[in-house]
């Protein structure tokens, strides 16, 4: 089976991620006293567990879903590192003010979305499997397991690394699709076209990648 051409690109944008990652110290890995992922399942359920209070509202009002993404998946999220990544060669090129917007702006896209998709979880069906993290190694994936309030589960899988503040995602995959790399492809195509304020425009205007309505759009 032929692999697909956004299967390859991400497979090599992790290798790349995890390559630049390396130089992470390795005393910070070892020092650190939770797991990758209790992390996730932590907050995940935190996150699941406030949905569940009042599934309904939330569904009524996406900004109430944010404010609960905010409170409990933002701190563990690396957004500046996930955000260089979306960039690529052109976070180079970026001033440091069209740097700071292009990360505001692709963070409040990205969690955005991951909200719409996960309010239909629910956190009784929330399987974690156990993080393998090889000693000293500064770079960790997270499987999980989720099901939707209906429809069959969904694998929704975190890419980690370690930060001086603790394991932090810098990627979700949720059914193969990569969110790094599907905004990766969108956005690029269209900084070379209209530059990079205009793709901060849309962000800010909450455009997304097609492949990532797909994961907020639900499963037939």
């Amino acid at each position: 089976m032929r692999s697909s051409p956004l299967r390859i690109a991400a497979v090599a944008l992790i290798a790349a991620a995890w390559l630049i990652q390396g130089v992470t110290t390795t005393a910070a890995a070892q020092g650190a006293s939770e797991q990758p992922s209790q992390v996730i399942e932590d907050a995940a359920n935190g996150l699941l567990n406030a949905l569940n209070a009042n599934r309904a509202e939330y569904r009524k009002d996406p900004a109430k879903v944010q404010a609960l993404v905010d409170q409990y998946i933002l701190p563990h999220v690396d957004t500046q590192f996930a955000a260089q990544l979306v960039l690529g060669k052109y976070w180079r090129k970026a001033t440091p003010q069209e740097r700071e917007r292009f990360v505001n702006a692709f963070y409040h896209s990205m969690l955005n979305n991951y909200g719409a998709a996960i309010v239909e979880f629910t956190s009784n069906t929330l399987k974690v499997y156990p993080s393998r993290v090889k000693a000293g190694s500064p770079n960790a994936t997270v499987r999980t397991e989720m099901t939707r309030t209906s429809g069959p589960p969904v694998n929704v899988n975190y890419y980690m690394h370690m930060t001086p503040q603790g394991w932090k995602a810098w990627d979700v995959v949720i059914d193969g699709v990569s969110y790094v790399m599907s905004y990766r492809q969108d956005f690029g195509s269209q900084i070379d076209q209209q530059g990079i304020d205009a793709v901060i425009n849309h962000l800010e205007q909450g455009e997304k990648p097609p492949q990532i309505g797909k994961t907020t759009g639900g499963h037939s």
